[in-house]
């Protein structure tokens, strides 16, 4: 099951910091982030940390839900 995912620039900077706190591995080439490239950014990180693109899409439709919150 595939859920698109809308991410603005704006919203990006936001949930970045937030993986930033809960994957600190992570580098700025795993960070890069391009609006309308959602699902290539999803597959690399999934890549990246380990997990399949369903809980990376998951946890990314979660931050979008709770941008101005400190949950991870």
């Amino acid at each position: 099951m595939t859920n698109t995912l809308k991410i603005s620039a704006e919203e990006w900077e936001i949930i970045r910091l937030k993986i930033t706190r809960k994957y600190n591995t992570l580098s700025e080439e795993d960070l890069t982030y391009t609006p309308g490239e959602e699902e290539a950014f999803v597959q690399r990180l999934a890549k990246r940390i380990r997990r399949d693109a369903e809980y990376v899409r998951f946890t990314l439709a979660k931050e979008l839900q709770d941008l101005h919150t400190n949950r991870l």
